[in-house]
């Protein structure tokens, strides 16, 4: 769609015909005017050109169109687009993930199937992360040494992508927990205070690292960093391999420092104890840290006011050319300036 941004300029459309009804006419030149008593005689006999002639009526047209062409280009014509969305800025949010060796447990279930916890951390996360429209989202992976995978980015595919390609041990086989929440807090330290959020996702305790997971919790309360913790593995339950003997595959989960280190921080803890329920817990999360809401619109314009200005500029030079070449064939023709004949009446 077309349209003007300044549509009172057109009010100027009429003014070189204002100004020559209102100002009075220039004198005429009367040198090299014949004054013959029998003009209306010559002119009804066809011996002499009445009215206007031809060239000086185009000219007028002509400079018609340029003034209406220039009040056009000056009422800033623009052309307006479809409407397109704008994501709008959410939160701040750092995924740490834990890639320990005990990570590799195949205690959980994913679609019936047995799998192990990384497995179903990354399916679950990867909806998750796809969910947050607007947020800025980074990846930490820890175990023995904590690495940022992905930096706050608005790509969320990219940070899916990172994900995915995580694994088992890549940094280690230990757990550093303080080590991964003090990188989160370094990473999110220069962006606003109020939209900071770590979700930590672990299935054991913290063995490795140089930084306490207390301490590191304590430096994120100061930084306005909400942590909120999610404890990964199955319930007790009755082994196959020997009859009657009750295993805790979670038994390495430290879930006091994990409940310490959310309630330091303003965040909660979650415990997945299957697919199912880490989705609901990151359902949870969205209802704790919603997203940042419908993406704003806006419609991109493009300027249109050099075509006009240009037409006026092409038709200037032109008649400016038609006037250099009528000039010396009416000389040739007259052998000067002719002379001016004037009929009276």
């Amino acid at each position: 769609m077309i349209t003007l941004q300044w549509p009172f300029v057109l009010a100027l459309l009429p003014l070189p015909f204002l100004v020559r009804l209102l100002l009075p006419r220039a004198p005429e030149r009367q040198a090299g005017a014949l004054r013959l008593p029998f003009f209306a005689d010559l002119a009804r006999a066809g011996l002499v050109a009445a009215g206007r002639p031809r060239f000086s009526r185009l000219r007028l047209a002509t400079l018609a169109f340029i003034w209406t062409l220039l009040v056009i280009a000056a009422a800033r014509p623009v052309y307006v687009g479809t409407p397109v969305a704008i994501p709008v800025e959410g939160r701040e949010m750092m995924l740490a993930v834990d890639l320990s060796a005990s990570m590799s447990s195949p205690d959980l279930v994913q679609s019936g199937v047995p799998a192990n916890r990384l497995q179903v951390v990354k399916r679950v996360a990867d909806d998750f992360i796809a969910r947050r429209t607007g947020d800025r989202i980074g990846l930490i992976l820890f175990s023995t040494r904590a690495y940022v995978q992905a930096p706050l980015t608005l790509d969320r595919n990219v940070v899916r992508q990172l994900l995915a390609e995580a694994s088992i041990g890549m940094t280690g086989r230990n757990t550093s927990i303080g080590d991964a929440i003090g990188l989160a807090v370094k990473t999110l330290r220069d962006r606003p205070a109020k939209d900071r959020v770590l979700i930590l996702l672990t299935d054991g305790a913290n063995t490795s690292g140089v930084l306490d997971p207390m301490e590191a919790a304590a430096i994120a309360a100061k930084e306005n960093v909400r942590i909120h913790t999610i404890g990964v593995g199955a319930d007790s339950n009755f082994t196959d391999i020997q009859p009657g003997m009750l295993m805790n595959p979670s038994g390495d989960l430290d879930e006091e420092a994990l409940k310490k280190i959310a309630g330091l921080t303003g965040g909660q803890y979650f415990r997945a104890r299957n697919d199912k329920g880490l989705a609901a817990i990151y359902a949870d999360i969205d209802r704790l840290e919603p997203v940042a809401g419908d993406p704003q619109y806006v419609r991109p314009t493009i300027a249109l006011f050099y075509w006009p200005l240009g037409a006026a500029l092409l038709l200037s030079f032109v008649l400016s050319a038609l006037l250099l070449l009528h000039l010396p064939l009416r000389r040739r023709a007259g052998g000067g300036e002719p002379a001016r004949l004037e009929g009276s009446a």
